[in-house]
C-alpha cells in the first residue's frame, strides 16, 4: 500500500526536505537550514533517528516532521526546492542488523527521492560515504579513485548500497536532467551521536565516561580522519548551493589523519578516565587507512574544516556526559570521580587565592 504523505509547505521561504532529518547529521542540518530562514520538512522513520534530536524544532512555524520510510513512495503537497538524502543507518552495528533493508533504503529510497525531485523540479543532494572507497589501495583518497569494495562481505549492504545510490543520482541527471549533488562524507562526530552505534568516537567516549575498558579492534594502527558535525553541515549546504554544473562527487571530511589508538588516548586525556585499552580482533573488510583529498571542496566550495579535534571532542564528551548522568540516578564512577577531582581542584585554587 502506498503511503500518501501530504503537507502544505510555505512559499514564504525556500523549502528543504531533509530525509533522515531526525538522525545525528540530519538534525544538525535541520537546525542550520532553519537558521538560514528555510522552511524545513523533516522525513524520518526513526530507525536510528529520534524525536529527541528535533524536539526543540517541533513548535517552529517553519518546521514540519513526517514519520515515513523512504523505501515507500513519497507524496508531499506544495513546492520543494531542495532535497537532502540522508536517510540510511550509517554505523556497521545498525546497517548490518537488516542488510537487505539497508540496501533497499539506499536503492529504493534514492529512487523515491529522485522521483520526488523530478516531480517538484527540486535539486537533490545524496549523502554518500567514504565507504564507497572500501579498504582503499590508494591513499589518501581522491574522488577519482574507484575504490576497493568487497561486494559479498558483511559491509557490502552499505558500501555497495551507497555506490548504487550514486549511480542512480548520475543516471537521473543524465536521463532526466535532474539537478544533483553527491557528497562523500568521511567519519563525522559530534553531539547527538547514538551511544550504542558502535562507531569509534561514541564508543570510546561512552566507555571512558563509564570507566569501562576502551575497545580497540585490531592493533589500533588503522587510521581515520574525524570531521566535526558543524563543519560537515556547512560543507553540505555549500555543495547544495554551488552552481548547477557542480555535481560532485565531492569529498567532505577532515584531512587530519589519526590512528585509532591515538584517538582512544585523546579521549582518555579529555575525559580524565582511567579506563584501560582492550584490543580485539579486527572486523572483516574494516578499512586500514582513511583520509580524504579535499581539493575539490577547497577550490570549488571554499570549504575546509575549522573545528580542531580537541575542541570537537570536548563538545561531544560534554553531550555524552549529560546523557549518561541523566539516565542513571547515581553518577557512573568515572563521571563521579571527575566531579570529585574538579571540586578538590577548585577548593585548592580558592585556598591559594585567599
Amino acid at each position: 500500500m502506498t503511503l500518501q504523505t501530504r503537507i502544505h509547505a510555505s512559499r514564504r521561504s525556500p523549502t528543504a526536505l531533509v530525509a533522515g532529518g531526525a538522525g545525528f547529521i540530519g538534525s544538525h542540518l535541520c537546525d542550520a537550514l532553519l537558521q538560514r530562514g528555510n522552511t524545513v520538512i523533516c522525513l524520518d522513520n526513526l530507525f536510528t533517528g529520534t524525536t529527541d534530536n528535533i524536539r526543540p524544532l517541533l513548535n517552529h512555524p517553519n518546521f514540519r516532521f513526517i514519520e515515513h520510510d523512504v523505501r515507500d513512495p513519497i507524496e508531499i503537497e506544495g513546492d520543494i526546492d531542495r532535497i537532502y538524502s540522508l536517510a540510511c543507518p550509517a554505523s556497521p552495528r545498525h546497517y548490518q542488523t537488516d542488510p537487505v533493508g539497508t540496501m533497499k533504503t539506499c536503492v529504493l529510497g534514492s529512487i523515491n527521492l529522485l522521483e520526488l525531485a523530478r516531480q517538484k523540479g527540486a535539486r537533490i543532494l545524496q549523502a554518500s560515504t567514504s565507504e564507497v572507497y572500501g579498504d582503499p589501495e590508494v591513499h589518501p583518497q581522491p574522488e577519482s579513485y574507484l575504490g576497493n569494495v568487497n561486494p559479498i562481505g558483511p559491509r557490502a549492504c552499505y558500501d555497495e548500497g551507497k555506490r548504487a545510490a550514486e549511480t542512480l543520482m548520475f543516471d537521473y541527471h543524465r536521463q532526466h536532467g535532474t539537478e544533483i549533488k553527491v557528497a562523500r562524507i568521511f567519519n563525522t562526530y559530534g553531539p547527538r551521536m547514538l551511544e550504542n552505534d558502535g562507531r569509534v568516537v561514541s564508543n570510546f567516549i561512552v566507555q571512558a565516561l563509564r570507566g569501562e575498558p576502551i575497545t580497540i579492534y585490531g592493533q589500533g594502527t588503522q587510521t581515520r580522519s574525524f570531521c566535526f558535525v558543524d563543519d560537515l553541515v556547512r560543507g553540505l549546504q555549500l555543495l547544495m548551493e554551488s552552481p548547477a554544473s557542480v555535481t560532485g562527487p565531492c569529498n567532505l571530511g577532515n584531512p587530519h589523519e589519526v590512528t585509532i589508538e591515538a584517538i582512544a588516548r585523546k579521549v582518555l586525556e579529555c575525559t580524565e578516565s582511567t579506563s584501560p585499552l582492550r584490543f580485539e580482533a579486527l572486523p572483516k573488510d574494516d578499512p586500514k587507512r582513511r583520509k580524504p583529498v579535499i581539493d575539490t571542496a577547497e577550490k570549488i566550495l571554499g570549504w575546509r574544516p575549522r573545528v580542531a579535534l580537541k575542541d570537537g571532542l570536548q563538545a561531544t564528551i560534554a553531550y555524552f556526559a549529560l546523557r549518561i548522568a541523566a539516565e542513571s540516578p547515581a553518577l557512573v564512577p568515572a563521571i563521579a570521580q571527575r566531579k570529585i577531582r574538579h571540586a578538590a581542584r577548585d577548593r585548592l585554587t580558592m585556598s591559594q587565592q585567599s
